[in-house]
């Protein structure tokens, strides 16, 4: 073939695929103008909303801060965007966990699946999260038939990591990590790793004498006895102050005035011994200690029911900023 004959075809098809590329497009641009304004609009919020599917389900999702258990270091109305990929997205919501490029850290506020929830079935929560992710949290349909939200996902601190060792004390708690001989208090922990320390306390230690007593009380009233005069009357009231040192004390009474009911008697061990954190485990905290319902009360959480950890509040903008 002579080299005029290959460039003249060359040329030949060149021209030809850009001419019907050419024609197509104006096609397209035609059938657009046709098109009604409306469902251009249709059209331009299906691809923002498919957009933010993705982007809240694989890389960073929006979370608004229900109750006031973080406080200080996030307020009730916060809204938040949560890291997904680090600990690894799930391929929908509630539906297979894909391995992340990292696990979570002690210290780090995590978002996590509420032990105590209840699904309504895998379509319900795919179809729940996909609204509630595409409105940016401001439409949460699943709700109680009081009309109180759900909590399918709780914030807390990771406290406890696997290895550690947990107990806890009036209040205060004390972790013993993996190779160690001795507990050290959270705060002197916390500090020597250069963590942020954010505990806020609400019970004072001269109110546990009575909140052990109301617990005390409660045994001996469960067992048909009369409470000991020289305990005093306390007052029902300081058992809300701490629910798990009032449990605590009420059980282990119960335990020993019968150590035979296996139940309590597993509990107050629990109680006295601590928990012991597993491989691939966390035990999650709120920074308000005495107003959050965390792993004191339903154990450490296995790391892949971990769903990401809090990044940035973007809103409100007085408060926007990092979240440590």
């Amino acid at each position: 073939m002579k080299k005029t004959d290959f460039f003249d075809r060359l040329v030949a098809f060149s021209e030809s695929f850009l001419t019907r590329r050419k024609q197509k497009s104006l096609r397209a641009k035609m059938k657009q103008q046709k098109r009604h304004p409306v469902v251009d609009w249709i059209y331009a919020i299906l691809w923002a909303a498919c957009v933010v599917l993705v982007i809240n389900q694989y890389l960073f999702q929006a979370y608004r801060i229900p109750s006031g258990s973080m406080e200080k270091t996030l307020l009730v109305g916060d809204m938040i965007f949560v890291d997904k990929l680090s600990y690894g997205p799930e391929l929908l919501p509630g539906v297979l966990k894909t391995p992340g490029v990292s696990k979570p850290e002690r210290g780090k506020v995590i978002i996590f699946e509420n032990p105590s929830y209840l699904s309504r079935g895998p379509l319900y929560t795919i179809f729940q999260q996909m609204l509630y992710m595409v409105t940016f949290t401001l439409v949460d349909i699943d709700r109680e038939p009081t009309g109180e939200p759900r909590v399918h996902y709780l914030i807390k601190r990771a406290i406890g990591v696997g290895g550690d060792t947990i107990h806890v004390v009036n209040g205060e708690v004390y972790i013993k990590p993996r190779g160690s001989s001795e507990f050290m208090s959270e705060k002197s922990l916390m500090q020597g790793l250069g963590l942020a320390v954010k505990t806020q306390r609400l019970v004072s230690q001269s109110e546990y004498a009575e909140i052990t007593n109301v617990g005390i009380a409660s045994a001996y009233s469960e067992l048909n006895l009369a409470f000991p005069a020289s305990l005093g009357t306390p007052s029902v009231q300081s058992a809300n102050k701490d629910a798990f040192h009032y449990d605590m004390s009420r059980v282990t009474t119960l335990r020993d005035a019968n150590p035979s009911e296996a139940r309590n008697a597993q509990i107050a061990q629990r109680y006295e011994n601590g928990w012991y954190i597993a491989d691939s485990r966390v035990f999650p905290m709120g920074d308000n200690r005495d107003n959050s319902r965390d792993a004191r009360y339903f154990g450490p959480v296995a790391e892949k029911k971990v769903l990401g950890h809090a990044l940035f509040i973007y809103f409100p903008f007085s408060r926007m900023g990092s979240i440590r």
